[in-house]
C-alpha cells in the first residue's frame, strides 16, 4: 500500500538542510570548541537516517550512491595518514602542523592538519553508522 507522505518528505528536506548546515559548523568549530569530526559525523548520519525514514532505502541509495565501506576505508587512511605523517618529520605521533594565511574576503584563516584528521574521523563515523543502519534495516 502506497501512502502519501508529502508533508513528511517536504519537512524532512528542510530539516535535513538545517541539520547538515549545523554539522558543517560543528565540524569546523571543533578545533576551538567542543565538536569536530565525531559530532559532525553523528549529525550527518542523523540527517541521512531522517531521509531514510521519510523516503525508502532504494530512493536513498539512488540519491546517495555511496559505498559506506569505502567511506570507512578512506576515512581511516586520512586519520592514520595525518597521524603517521608527523613521523616523517621526526616529531611525535599525531603532532599536527598549522599556519595562518590572510585571504582578501575571508580575512585571517588558520589551516590545520588536524582538519584532515577530523575529516577522516567524520568519514569513519558516517560510514560505520550508515553501514549499521542499512544492515539492520535492509531486506537484502
Amino acid at each position: 500500500m502506497k501512502t502519501n507522505d508529502l508533508i513528511l518528505q517536504t519537512t524532512t528536506k528542510v530539516v535535513v538542510f538545517i541539520i547538515l548546515l549545523f554539522a558543517v559548523y560543528i565540524f569546523f568549530a571543533g578545533h576551538y570548541t567542543p565538536g569536530g569530526g565525531f559530532v559532525g559525523g553523528l549529525l550527518t548520519s542523523g540527517a541521512i537516517v531522517l531521509l531514510l525514514l521519510a523516503f525508502d532505502l532504494k530512493t536513498l541509495q539512488n540519491f546517495l550512491p555511496f559505498n559506506y565501506i569505502y567511506m570507512i576505508a578512506i576515512g581511516l587512511l586520512f586519520s592514520i595518514g595525518t597521524g603517521a605523517g608527523s613521523l616523517l618529520f621526526n616529531v611525535p605521533f599525531l603532532t599536527h602542523a598549522f599556519t595562518h594565511i590572510d585571504l582578501p574576503i575571508l580575512g585571517d584563516l588558520s589551516l590545520h592538519t588536524a582538519t584532515l584528521f577530523d575529516l577522516g574521523v567524520f568519514l569513519v563515523v558516517v560510514g560505520v553508522t550508515m553501514t549499521i543502519i542499512q544492515t539492520i534495516g535492509g531486506d537484502e
